[in-house]
């Protein structure tokens, strides 16, 4: 789930689709000769031949066309001999007709062959030459969709977390929404957890320095967590530190990790504290309640309880989801491409991070889970890749589509939680291709919608909503590459801001 992003490509794959059926409508069928092998999981390796008389009519055709279109100095348009033309435009004519014989041979092969491709076929097109006689051959290799059986989705039994949210939850989450103003001031003391540190990182692997960290400011909580791997236990490995102490530990890289040879290598992380410092909440007064765009600490409250909503139906969704891909993803069994999968890992990441934002997550929430992800990339992306096939062919099974409401309303949300201009948002989305991943991730979300309207709940008490318990550095101790994509993307939106 492709050179972009799946449902982007699909996109875009049908409007080339529709392209070469208005453009050979009407065209007689070729004499194809086709074989087809499979090469891989979700690959084929496709041979055509296209016969010589097919050629011979597409370059007639190709030169008539010409002739109504041409004028040559002594002949009027359409009085131009052929002859004349085929000699005078053999490289245009040449160019026209490998074009044509490409355009509808394919469109040919696919529908004739029931092919459905993810993305455009490896073709060598530049190199490619039609013979002056004789049959026309050329081969390629494509990725199609994977061909799959639904499983039965009807009745299934979700155990679904529920919450009812208390005035504790709504006190809880206003501290929360409030540090986003605090002042972190420096702080003589030890620090314990809640507190943060300024610290050099230093990470060594068989003696060796393969990377260090200078003044990164980070909150003790139990776990840090870096892209590619997580320190377990971390606001008791810095408790009671205080500036120029230093402590240790060992973690292991990811399994996934983007640097191969380092996946699952243990590496030495030394921490040299800096500086001690401790969050001051501000003062919940009229300036304050002015400021984050509420009148009394009662409306506060009452924004913070709708959001506190969302992010229960968030949860309510994201675990009721996970069971009912689960059951439906059972027999999916078939692979996919491995270079497919790496091509997606940015896509699924940003669909993830699209849902949070329109459930009002913080953005250390956010970035916590970004880091997960980015840990577990291939095997998560993988199984995204797959639900999205599984849930897609539902949603067409069942004529389930995304609407220019369902757009706008999502574009309202998550605008109203970032603060931010509802067309100033969606025009960033546009620009950055993600319009398309929120178009395929609210078809998606409303198949499961739909499997769910048929479900029978049980309902099991849901987990804390409010725990911060990760604390996050957004970047990879075994690769500077995708830190410097990401720096320049955050670059980018703020000088939009």
């Amino acid at each position: 789930m492709a050179d972009n992003e799946v449902m982007a490509d699909e996109a875009n794959q049908d409007q080339a689709g529709e392209v070469a059926l208005a453009e050979a409508g009407g065209a007689d069928r070729l004499d194809l000769n086709v074989d087809i092998k499979d090469v891989g999981p979700c690959k084929k390796h496709i041979s055509v031949t296209v016969s010589a008389g097919d050629i011979e009519q597409l370059r007639n055709d190709t030169i008539s066309d010409l002739s109504r279109e041409t004028a040559v100095p002594g002949f009027r348009a359409g009085k131009v001999p052929e002859r004349l033309l085929a000699k005078r435009f053999r490289k245009e004519i040449a160019d026209q007709l490998k074009q044509k014989l490409l355009l509808q041979s394919l469109e040919q092969v696919s529908e004739e062959n029931g092919l459905d491709p993810i993305n455009e076929p490896e073709l060598d097109v530049e190199n490619l030459e039609v013979p002056e006689e004789g049959d026309f051959e050329y081969e390629f290799e494509v990725e199609v969709r994977p061909t799959f059986e639904l499983p039965d989705y009807s009745g299934i039994t979700i155990r679904r977390p529920v919450r009812e949210i208390s005035d504790d939850d709504v006190t809880q989450a206003r501290e929360r929404f409030l540090s986003q103003y605090a002042q972190v001031a420096p702080y003589d003391g030890a620090a314990e957890a809640g507190d943060y540190v300024v610290c050099n990182l230093e990470f060594t692997h068989n003696g060796e320095v393969i990377r260090e960290m200078e003044e990164v400011t980070l909150r003790l909580r139990p776990t840090l967590r870096f892209w590619d791997a997580e320190v377990v236990g971390f606001d008791k490995l810095l408790d009671g530190a205080k500036p120029d102490d230093e402590r240790e530990t060992e973690v292991a890289i990811s399994k996934e990790a983007t640097d191969v040879e380092m996946r699952a290598e243990k590496v030495q992380i030394k921490f040299k504290v800096l500086d001690v410092k401790r969050v001051e909440l501000p003062e919940l007064d009229e300036a304050m309640l002015g400021r984050i765009g509420a009148e009394t600490v009662d409306q506060l409250n009452e924004m913070l309880k709708e959001s506190l909503d969302r992010q229960v139906s968030y949860e309510q969704r994201q675990k009721t989801r996970e069971q009912v891909l689960e059951k439906i993803t059972e027999s999916a069994d078939w692979d996919l491409p491995e270079g497919l999968v790496r091509k997606h890992v940015d896509n699924a990441l940003r669909r993830e991070i699209l849902e949070m934002q329109q459930a009002g997550f913080s953005r250390q929430q956010i970035m916590a889970r970004e880091s997960q992800i980015r840990q577990q990339s291939l095997s998560t992306t993988q199984q995204a890749l797959k639900e999205h096939f599984v849930l897609d062919k539902i949603a067409t099974v069942e004529d389930i589509e995304c609407t220019g409401d369902d757009i706008a309303t999502e574009i309202y949300y998550m605008a109203m939680q970032q603060g931010e201009n509802p067309r100033k948002l969606r025009s960033r989305l546009v620009k950055n291709g993600m319009i398309e991943n929120l178009e395929a991730q609210i078809r998606e979300r409303k198949a499961v919608d739909f499997i769910l309207s048929k479900a029978t709940f049980e309902d099991v008490e849901m987990e804390d909503l409010l725990s911060d318990s990760v604390e996050t550095v957004n970047r990879s101790i075994t690769s500077s590459i995708q830190d410097t994509e990401v720096n320049a993307d955050e670059e980018s939106a703020e000088s939009e801001d």
